[in-house]
């Protein structure tokens, strides 16, 4: 295919065979700067193929690679040949259509509540089963007719089990994600706000997400003769200005003009802009003209050029010609690679016959391929210096080719022949600033004991020196790094141990003869000082690879991953998974699509295109959305909890009315359901929902299922409280020396009212029999029993805020309750023959208030004070301990006081158990292996056949 010279969106996926293309893939990546797409180098005859010719591989060659989705801005092309592509994939083959398709087919959300919401309605069911069977035994030992059996024992199963149930679980999460775009975060997975409530885990990526997006340039520290220069502020200096250092700053980028407007990556940017140099790039008209492209110039300023040479000179025009002769052209681009971490030009001064490389790219990457004589040898030294500062560190490399070398020949030529035998020219000092809100959102985490991990592409000891800044890792705290090797030459894959910054008590550890003694004395500080691994992405792939069960114990403290590619944030996520922690994902969306789409709960700070993968959407670009999110996921939480548990109890509220009136032969009447169902169970539903979050994030984590102890503690308290009140009012009514079997004539209320109320009972006969003592008392007690439970479990503090704050809620269950009132102690005649309500005497009417009195005392104290209070606290909490695999000790005196009370709660109400989650479980095991963490100095090797189950063994090496 050709691509228009105007510029076009791409309809699928092709690579560039000839010229060269600018291309926004911000739908793809988030990333909102420009790219260059060059053509595939040239294919080499069959004959002179060798090992280094590769397939073309999608990820391999993405530089030449056009995606589909993207908008291609302008291209540059030979004379007389157009620019062309070959496609290679379209449809949802194509990366766009992968993204795509994952947006419409999403990874299900298999979580905890929605499993045991089926095993409770199962419960329902079976309770229902119970029913049906007593209904038709009732009904066929009285002989009654086979039509009215199969109404009412089908009847009993649609009351036990709530249609409404999925409506009523959903409304809360509506309300939740409505807040939440109030807040600015936007969310296409709805779901996933329930699952939020639970993360207890959270990975940041560090550029543009904890820090500021744009880098500024702090300063330069040059190399000559193999020995590094004082740090200077910036290259912008007339003795400077014909130097190799300012040439590769100048060079050594992948800027281009758009409509008059450098564009490309901010740091090349900054580089560039601190040369003070002109970029010009040839006019299409000018580019026609010519057998090849045009290359792209770059100039020093006028007045950056030595001043003597220029003395001599008095006019405008003379001075722009000079000036003109100093200028670099670019003749070949090998664009920076996150595989290869570097990128380099071969450019040729004017005038000059033979080329120059410039090669800048990660400090490890550039030292290593330049002459070892022209690397300072304290160039670790002062990368580290830096870096544990929090400073970007570039390298800079330079190399004068040979002659022979043509501009036809530099085309071709592949990138690992120009990268070799260079002279390093020393560092680029950048600086990544905190955003402001970082280290306050993070402290807020780590109160609320939800682990903050870091993700990031950069140089570790920055991406260290960034997470004690922050307060990911706290001061005190030791970091040890894992350095893995893969197997070469015949040797095991093994893993190095090293402390990050040395604190002063690791002297003890240099030795290599440790004595028991020493070991013990030096663990002793293990229970007070905390660790945290760190790693790169070279080392968690072998680890991944080669120490698979090493790796789980690394992710339960590993805290800093750098240098990690889009893929391997996606597996770190999966690990984290793996070992039972609800993971959240933060990240601005240009290489963390994968490990947004596969976390629990991402969350974009982008608002290009890419961010249509990520479940959530943050409108404001820091962290400060995190916490935020999480308090309206433990609030929709709780609030699904709330509405499940009172449909529950409707369902057996009214199942137990029911069940108590067939054993009379009668029923609630239509309009009493209609009532009850529509004025109270939907009212109330709908309004108990919108509770707020709480405005603060507390360490305690609420359940992640129905099936805990909490909650069937509840549920069943609730239920047997209701049943007894129930039975109580369907046996006390009957006690009742007025009592007699209802009939239209019968008029009881005159006993104690000395009024004539008969006009108000229907003379009407009553052929299922509703009308009666009975069902009239049970319907004002269950009636007051569902805006009881309603008000109970309607939980406020620590998730969400108070009920009495939800008016809506306060207003319709205070005008239920006065309508309830008004009806049962003034009856009005219409209301009555309504709801079919029979006259019953006022005495009575008092007992049944008091009835209700003392069954919502009963139930709000068995709710509020031995469940929140004394259960939840000493028995239900270790449910939520160990968001970090470690639990904080008490002081010795309180210890003994919970774990007695701890040990008889547990005897009484369940057994003995290990800790759900695989972290907990593996934190256990770890806290009592005196081999963890490993001691600096040692190296742990693979063993090629594992024995007792351990794929590798600790060895302390000198």
């Amino acid at each position: 295919m050709v691509i228009p010279s105007n510029g076009t969106i791409m309809p699928c996926d092709a690579v560039l065979i000839s010229g060269t293309c600018i291309v926004n893939e911000s739908m793809l990546t988030g990333e909102s700067v420009p790219v260059t797409k060059t053509n595939l180098p040239n294919p080499v005859p069959e004959d002179m193929r060798g090992e280094t010719d590769s397939i073309y591989n999608t990820e391999e060659h993405k530089r030449h690679t056009l995606f589909c989705g993207t908008n291609v801005i302008q291209t540059r092309f030979y004379t007389g040949e157009l620019v062309k592509a070959v496609v290679v994939r379209t449809g949802f083959s194509t990366a766009k259509g992968q993204l795509v398709r994952s947006i419409l087919y999403p990874k299900p959300t298999d979580f905890k509540l929605y499993r045991d919401a089926y095993l409770f309605l199962l419960c329902l069911v079976a309770v229902a089963g119970i029913g049906f069977v007593y209904s038709i035994v009732l009904s066929v030992m009285n002989e009654v007719s086979a039509k009215t059996i199969i109404i009412e024992s089908l009847d009993i199963i649609t009351i036990t089990v709530p249609p409404a149930l999925p409506a009523a679980m959903t409304a809360g999460i509506v309300y939740a994600q409505r807040r939440l775009k109030h807040i600015g975060i936007f969310c296409i997975s709805p779901q996933r706000i329930n699952i939020c409530g639970q993360i207890n885990l959270v990975c940041f990526d560090k550029t543009g997400t904890l820090t500021e997006d744009g880098l500024d340039l702090w300063g330069v520290q040059r190399v000559e003769n193999g020995c590094f220069h004082l740090s200077e502020e910036n290259a912008y200096k007339e003795n400077l200005v014909k130097s190799q250092f300012v040439a590769c700053m100048a060079t050594c980028h992948s800027l281009t003009k758009i409509e008059g407007q450098l564009s490309g990556d901010p740091l090349d940017l900054k580089m560039f802009e601190a040369t003070g140099w002109i970029l010009e790039e040839a006019t299409e008209e000018e580019t026609s003209l010519h057998n090849r492209i045009m290359p792209t110039v770059v100039r020093p300023p006028k007045q950056l050029l030595p001043q003597e040479s220029v003395a001599s000179q008095e006019q405008d025009m003379e001075l722009y010609e000079l000036s003109s002769v100093y200028e670099i052209g670019i003749v070949r681009q090998f664009p920076f690679s996150s595989a290869l971490q570097r990128m380099t030009v071969v450019a040729r001064l004017l005038g000059e016959k033979r080329m120059d490389a410039y090669t800048k790219g990660a400090p490890e990457v550039v030292a290593g391929l330049c002459k070892k004589d022209t690397v300072p040898e304290n160039f670790a030294e002062v990368l580290e210096g830096y870096t544990k500062q929090g400073f970007r560190v570039i390298a800079l490399a330079h190399r004068r080719l040979e002659s022979k070398l043509t501009w036809h020949k530099v085309q071709n030529i592949n990138r690992d022949h120009i990268e070799a035998n260079m002279e390093f020219l020393g560092l680029i000092i950048m600086q990544n600033k905190l955003k402001v809100e970082t280290p306050a959102v993070l402290r807020d985490l780590r109160q609320a004991n939800i682990r903050t991990v870091m993700v990031t592409g950069d140089n570790m000891l920055t991406a260290i020196s960034v997470a004690r800044d922050c307060g990911m890792i706290p001061a005190q705290d030791t970091v040890i790094i894992a350095d893995a090797l893969p197997p070469h030459d015949g040797q095991a894959a093994k893993i190095t141990w090293r402390y990050a910054d040395k604190p002063s008590q690791t002297s003890l550890l240099e030795e290599v003869n440790i004595s028991l003694e020493g070991v013990s004395h030096v663990d002793e500080p293990k229970a007070q000082e905390l660790y945290h691994f760190a790693m790169n992405g070279k080392s968690f792939g072998v680890i991944a690879e080669h120490f698979p069960d090493m790796l789980q114990k690394l992710v339960l403290h590993g805290t800093v991953f750098a240098r990690m590619a889009p893929d391997q944030k996606t597996e770190l996520i999966e690990a984290l998974q793996g070992v039972d922690y609800f993971v959240g994902m933060c990240g601005d969306g240009a290489n963390d699509c994968g490990a947004l789409k596969r976390a629990h709960g991402g969350i974009s700070l982008s608002e290009l295109e890419a961010s249509v993968a990520s479940p959530f959407t943050s409108r404001t670009p820091n962290i400060s959305c995190v916490p935020s999110l999480i308090r309206e996921g433990r609030a929709a939480l709780i609030t699904s909890f709330c509405v499940f548990k009172f449909m529950a109890l409707y369902s057996i509220i009214q199942y137990i009315s029911v069940t108590l009136l067939y054993s009379i032969f009668s029923n609630l009447g239509d309009f009493q359901f209609l009532f009850i169902d529509i004025f109270i169970i939907l009212l109330i539903v709908f309004t108990m929902s919108l509770n707020p979050a709480w405005k603060e994030l507390v360490s305690r984590r609420p359940p992640s299922g129905l099936i805990s102890g909490s909650l069937l503690f509840s549920v069943l308290t609730q239920v047997l409280i209701c049943l007894a009140f129930q039975t109580i009012t369907f046996l006390w009514v009957q006690q009742q020396p007025w009592y007699t079997k209802w009939t239209p004539f019968t008029d009881a209320c005159n006993l104690s009212s000395h009024m004539n109320t008969s006009d108000h009972n229907s003379t009407e006969p009553d052929d299922h029999n509703i009308q009666n003592f009975e069902n009239t008392s049970l319907f004002y007690v269950s009636a007051f029993q569902y805006l009881i439970v309603a008000i109970v479990f309607s939980k406020g503090k620590p998730f969400r805020q108070p009920s009495y704050k939800n008016w809506p809620f306060v207003l319709s269950a205070l005008s239920l309750y006065i309508f309830l009132l008004f009806i049962m102690f003034h009856p009005v005649e219409n209301i009555d023959s309504f709801l079919e309500i029979v006259c019953v005497p006022f005495e009575w009417r008092v007992k049944l208030f008091l009835i209700i009195v003392v069954n919502a005392a009963v139930s709000v104290v068995v709710e509020t004070f031995i469940l929140d209070i004394i259960l939840w606290k000493l028995l239900f909490s270790r449910e939520k301990q160990g968001s970090f695999g470690i639990t904080p000790v008490p002081p010795a005196p309180q210890r003994g006081i919970d774990l007695r009370a701890h040990k008889c709660l547990s005897w009484m109400c369940c057994p003995r158990k290990m800790p759900k989650a695989r972290y907990m479980h593996l934190a256990q095991e770890l806290s009592v292996d005196p081999d963890w963490p490993p001691k600096p100095t040692t190296t742990t090797e693979a063993r090629p056949h594992p024995q007792n189950g351990s794929t590798y063994q600790i060895m302390i090496s000198s």
